[in-house]
């Protein structure tokens, strides 16, 4: 009889807690999109968790998305404000690529233009958005790896669903399986500020169009009681309406707020966030929204607290954010029309059978995508059948094969000119490009640039450029025998660089660069100065040889923060048509290094070196290292230097090295101090010339600002042995 009542006894203790959890309401949780406004979510969720509320189901749409879907992912409320307060918003925006995922080429190609439009049937374009969003997949790939096999979203550990806007039919899209980052990303991409997402052959944007509260869709997985949490904005007078975003948020807004009187009476607790005086870009005033979600959280904490345990409150496992634990057994990539196989896993700079961090991964995204050739880039893992990840790409192919590009630039060599430059991929090969530069002013110059380009292995192109500039110089490319001669100071010239190259490179890891080639050469040098003698100084053609290596790691070209710069240059002279009469055979060897570091966030220290020397009994001095002035595009061997005019010192050997600090007072506005010594002559290498005390000297403070024209800086210098004082102004990227 005992153990027949102690079986009773168990069953009846079994069917009631089967009973109570029966009872048990499964909550549903839907959170609205709103940009920015949307991290008042996170202040929410750590109400809800504080209050004991455990959440069945969650259902987003865009920022909401986001959100819901990295909460659905395993993380706590208090692990998702960490990750969005140490979020670069301007990456995040602005879909920054790092410059060590550029390319030699691409570098260059984002240090000297403005604006780049797309071109196409003679007719001028703007972009389809301002970012492809690559920033935000990266990141939510590295968060989400501890789901990232998963396809179906109802077995995340809380099941979740999102909302797209199919942009070719108007249609809502659900997405509640296939790759969480993906439909993530595609829920949120915000028309004209991301570009849009192709998902199952739907081209897919922010949800927001169309369903930006997926209310009924979360009833429809089973939730019993719904918490709703809404930051959408209310609709707007003329008044403030004040810029573009406002509007298109107005627009995309307007049916959404007719829907949702129905929809905030089907909410059990709606909980609205104060987010006026907020915006969806406003991520930089992102701890005060979130604190806006725990106030309008702890209004309704009686209604909570009925449907929650505050006794207990909800505790999650910490999910660990994995940096090195993709072993890649298999990559997937497209069959592509323009670019093959061996191009992308050359940009992405592994291959499979290896074991990557996702930072490599991120590096090798972002070197395609710097490409500028994919208007689509997407990946995902799948687990291979030894349980390593299989890394599906995901690629489509930019339509746009030419663009127009342009820039301004002022200085006190060139003066001023606007840049004009046609790029054209696919030219005649798969992986070419050729980019033409015309520089329309005060002093016409041009650049071409032809190249193939084929990754780590060995590529090749032509160039050609033309330079011109009038000035009065403190040399006269001969020594100074003709300024003794006729007891002249300075003389004006008409300078003028005609140069073509044919050349070989390749490239390591995308800061190291190893090359060589041919160069025909035509310089001119003419003068009206001496009436009595031939105008006319040098006029004569050139052939060379020509090697290089260059390291490049500063984080940017102007202003850099951190990095190491080295250049090394050989140029060996077979011949020339020597206007002069005076020609042998020569070499010139030159070589730069530079490094910045920055502490305490603030202060940089730059410093730099370099030299160069010519061999050969007989040199030619139209080929002398020339310095002087700043802020122009440096050619030839002309060289910048503090504290003397433009085209003042020139001899055929020199050593120069500077010293500086630069104090970024507030974003993008730069303080500068920087010294600069050399010596230069004739051979100075041949005696103890070179180490002895720095025959010249120079010191310049500088104001700079970083500009989507390019630097824009005003620098006043002097020199102690001349005692001359030169302010020199600079607008714009140099060429």
């Amino acid at each position: 009889m005992k153990k027949i009542a102690l079986i009773l006894l168990l069953l009846f203790s079994v069917s009631v807690v089967f009973s109570q959890e029966q009872k048990k309401p499964k909550v549903g949780l839907v959170l609205s999109g709103g940009g920015a406004k949307g991290l008042a979510h996170i202040g929410v969720l750590k109400v809800l968790e504080e209050a004991g509320v455990e959440i069945s189901y969650i259902g987003g749409t865009s920022m909401g998305a986001i959100i819901g879907g990295l909460y659905a992912s395993g993380y706590s409320a208090a692990q998702i404000d960490s990750i969005f307060k140490t979020t670069d918003y301007d990456a995040l925006i602005q879909d920054y690529i790092p410059r060590s995922s550029k390319n030699f080429y691409e570098k260059r190609n984002d240090e000297l233009y403005a604006l780049t439009l797309p071109f196409k049937k003679m007719k001028i374009g703007i972009p389809r958005a301002l970012s492809k969003g690559l920033y935000n997949f990266n990141m939510l790939n590295k968060l989400t790896h501890n789901v990232r096999h998963i396809r179906d979203f109802n077995q995340l550990p809380i099941p979740f669903l999102c909302i797209a806007t199919d942009i070719e039919t108007g249609q809502q899209v659900l997405l509640n399986k296939g790759s969480l980052p993906q439909a993530m990303i595609a829920s949120a991409a915000l028309p004209s500020l991301y570009m849009p997402v192709e998902i199952d052959g739907k081209l897919l944007v922010d949800g927001g169009v169309t369903n930006n509260y997926p209310i009924l869709e979360v009833k429809n997985l089973g939730a019993d009681i719904i918490i709703g949490v809404d930051v959408q904005d209310d609709l707007k007078d003329r008044d403030a309406l004040t810029d573009a975003t406002k509007i298109l948020v107005q627009i995309s807004n307007m049916q959404m707020i007719q829907k949702m009187d129905r929809k905030k009476k089907a909410t059990d607790i709606y909980i609205k966030p104060d987010i006026k005086g907020f915006s969806v870009i406003s991520f930089s005033q992102g701890v005060q929204i979130i604190k806006t979600g725990e106030d309008a959280a702890r209004k309704v904490i009686d209604q909570l607290e009925k449907i929650g345990d505050k006794e207990n409150p909800v505790t999650k496992h910490k999910v660990i954010v994995q940096s090195d634990s993709l072993q890649v057994s298999e990559i997937k990539t497209p069959q592509l029309e323009n670019f093959t196989r061996t191009y992308v896993l050359g940009k992405l700079g592994f291959k499979a059978g290896t074991k990557i961090s996702y930072a490599d991964l991120d590096k090798g995204i972002n070197t395609l995508s710097a490409t500028q050739n994919f208007s689509g880039i997407g990946y995902s893992f799948s687990k291979s059948a030894s349980g390593n990840d299989v890394l599906t790409m995901t690629l489509v192919e930019n339509p746009i094969k030419t663009y127009l590009k342009f820039g301004l630039h002022y200085d006190g060599l060139y003066k001023s000119a606007i840049l004009l430059n046609l790029t054209q991929k696919k030219l005649l090969f798969k992986n070419d490009i050729i980019s033409v530069d015309a520089g329309l002013g005060d002093n016409f110059r041009y650049y071409l640039d032809y190249y193939i380009d084929n990754g780590f292995y060995w590529s090749f192109g032509i160039k050609s450029r033309y330079n011109t500039f009038n000035r009065n110089v403190l040399t006269d490319f001969n020594n100074g025998e003709l300024l003794n001669l006729f007891g002249l100071s300075s003389i004006n010239i008409d300078y003028s660089d005609f140069s073509n190259q044919v050349y070989f490179q390749t490239v390591f890891a995308q800061k190291f660069l190893i090359g060589g080639g041919a160069e025909y050469k035509h310089l001119k040098i003419k003068t009206k100065t001496f009436e009595t003698t031939d105008p006319i100084l040098e006029d004569s053609d050139y052939v060379s040889l020509i090697a290089y290596v260059k390291y490049d790691s500063f984080d940017k070209k102007y202003f850099p923060k951190n990095g190491f710069l080295f250049c090394g240059d050989f140029q060996t002279f077979l011949y020339s048509s020597d206007y002069t009469k005076e020609y042998q055979n020569f070499s010139i060897l030159k070589g730069e290094m530079a490094f910045s570091k920055t502490f305490f966030n603030k202060f940089t220290l730059n410093l730099q070196s370099e030299a160069g020397f010519t061999v050969g009994e007989q040199t030619v001095p139209f080929f002398d290292f020339v310095l002087g002035g700043y802020g122009y595009n440096m050619i030839n061997n002309f060289r910048h230097f503090y504290g003397y005019d433009f085209v003042s010192l020139s001899g055929n050997s020199y050593i120069k090295g500077a010293v500086g600090v630069d104090y970024e007072i507030f974003r993008k506005n730069h303080l500068n101090f920087m010294a600069n010594y050399a010596n230069i002559g004739s051979k100075i290498f041949d005696s103890d010339e070179w180490i002895e005390r720095p025959a010249y000297s120079g010191y310049s403070f500088g104001y700079g600002l970083e500009t989507i024209i390019g630097p824009v800086e005003i620098k006043h210098s002097w020199s102690p042995e001349t005692r001359d004082h030169h302010t020199w102004f600079s607008v714009g990227f140099w060429f």
